[in-house]
C-alpha cells in the first residue's frame, strides 16, 4: 500500500483492479483540512484518464507489474509491433496510445514492456537513448554569441534542438523524459 507521500510522477497504482499511471501531481495545503494530492492518472488498459484526489490519510494499492525486455520490431498503419525477447510472441501498440514514445522508437531497440493480468499495457523507455541526425541546417558562422542552437531532424522523424556543431550522421544522445539533446556520441 503507497501512502499520499509515495505517489510520484510514473507510478502505477490499482485502482478498481485496473492499472493507472500518475500523470501529474499537484500537492495543495489546505487551510484545515491538512494536504491533499491532486492527480491525473492514466488507464493503460484502455487509455482513459481520471482525476483522484487524495487525503493524508488515503492509501492505495500499487499495481503489481511484470517487466519483461522486447525488441520494437517496426511502425505500420497507425501501430507499433514488438516481440518478447524470452517467449518470441508479438503484440502490438497502437502509437496513439504510446504517445511520444512512439518518437523514440527505432528498428531493433531493446524496450521493457510492462504487463498487467499476462497482457502487455505499456512500453517504457530508458532514461537517454542515442539516434543519429538525419538532417541538420548548416551553422551560420560567426553566429555564435550566447547558447545558439538549431532544430535538427533525427533519424525516428524527431525533431530537437542542438548546438550549431551537430551535422547530419552525427549520433546524439536525447533524453527521453523531457526530449531534450543531451550530448554527441
Amino acid at each position: 500500500m503507497l501512502s499520499m507521500s509515495e505517489i510520484k510522477l510514473g507510478k502505477v497504482l490499482a485502482i478498481n483492479n485496473e492499472p493507472y499511471q500518475v500523470v501529474f501531481t499537484q500537492h495543495i495545503k489546505v487551510a484545515r483540512g491538512g494536504a491533499v494530492l491532486k492527480t491525473k492518472l492514466k488507464n493503460l488498459v484502455t487509455g482513459n484518464t481520471l482525476e483522484k484526489t487524495f487525503s493524508g490519510s488515503d492509501s492505495v494499492e500499487e499495481a503489481d507489474l511484470q517487466r519483461r525486455k522486447a525488441n520494437f520490431l517496426y511502425s505500420q498503419d497507425g501501430d507499433c509491433f514488438f516481440m518478447d525477447n524470452e517467449d518470441f510472441e508479438q503484440f502490438q501498440f497502437a502509437t496513439d496510445d504510446l504517445g511520444d514514445m512512439s518518437k523514440y522508437l527505432k528498428e531493433g531497440q531493446t524496450v521493457d514492456v510492462m504487463i498487467f493480468n499476462q497482457r502487455p499495457v505499456t512500453v517504457a523507455l530508458p532514461p537517454k537513448i542515442e539516434l543519429q541526425v538525419s538532417s541538420a541546417p548548416d551553422g551560420v558562422k560567426g553566429n555564435s554569441s550566447g547558447s545558439v542552437t538549431k532544430t535538427v531532424i533525427l533519424e525516428t522523424g524527431l525533431e530537437v534542438r542542438t548546438p550549431l556543431f551537430i551535422k547530419s550522421g552525427d549520433m546524439v544522445r536525447v533524453n527521453t523524459e523531457t526530449g531534450e539533446y543531451v550530448e554527441r556520441v
